[in-house]
């Protein structure tokens, strides 16, 4: 098998996007820099999903799955916390799932284009308040011993701040790789 120039690169901005990942984690973490959601403060905002739709825009689906998994590993090594970690990872993938499937439903029309970024960002932040409540349905009263009526009253807070968090991570995403492309030609 033969490896091509563009496939050593994938590779490698991949494993950087996949370290950013983890670095944010950390540093976010230690430096206490998370934001609380107001309304549920067990929920914090953070950055960790920036590198991840970043690796989607620039190297594809298959690298926003590589760098949500070391979100995933990356977590459960310093927390030891496994649902919490998938969690995060379950989040940021179902946002990179959406907007990848945003992308292909707008055809070739350019990552740059306002309806290509609009409705892929919309679909991104649907993916992942539909599959985190579905989550969320699941796992809260199965694994956190929470009640499933309870659950379900927390349903609308915990979409709010999924599609909050989406926001972040997709924009900001989408900004810093726009700024690449437009100062890195292909």
């Amino acid at each position: 098998m033969e490896v091509s120039g563009r496939d050593t690169v994938r590779l490698v901005g991949t494993a950087i996007l996949a370290a950013m990942v983890i670095v944010f984690d950390y540093t976010l973490k230690y430096s206490g820099l998370k934001i609380p959601f107001p309304w549920l403060p067990f929920l914090k905002f953070d950055f960790t999903g920036v590198p991840i739709m970043i690796s989607l825009f620039m190297f594809g689906l298959p690298s926003a799955v590589s760098t949500s998994l070391a979100a995933l590993l990356g977590i459960i090594a310093r927390s030891g916390e496994l649902v919490g970690a998938t969690s995060k990872a379950v989040a940021e993938l179902s946002t990179a799932l959406g907007i990848a499937a945003g992308l292909r439903l707008t055809g070739d029309r350019g990552i740059g284009d306002t309806i290509t970024k609009g409705a892929s960002v919309a679909l991104g932040l649907l993916s992942r308040v539909v599959v985190m409540s579905l989550w969320n349905i699941v796992v809260l009263p199965n694994y956190q011993s929470i009640p499933y009526n309870y659950v379900v009253g927390l349903l609308p807070m915990l979409g709010v701040f999924n599609a909050m968090q989406g926001a972040i991570s997709a924009l900001l995403g989408y900004t810093l790789y726009e700024a690449y492309i437009r100062r890195v030609p292909s």
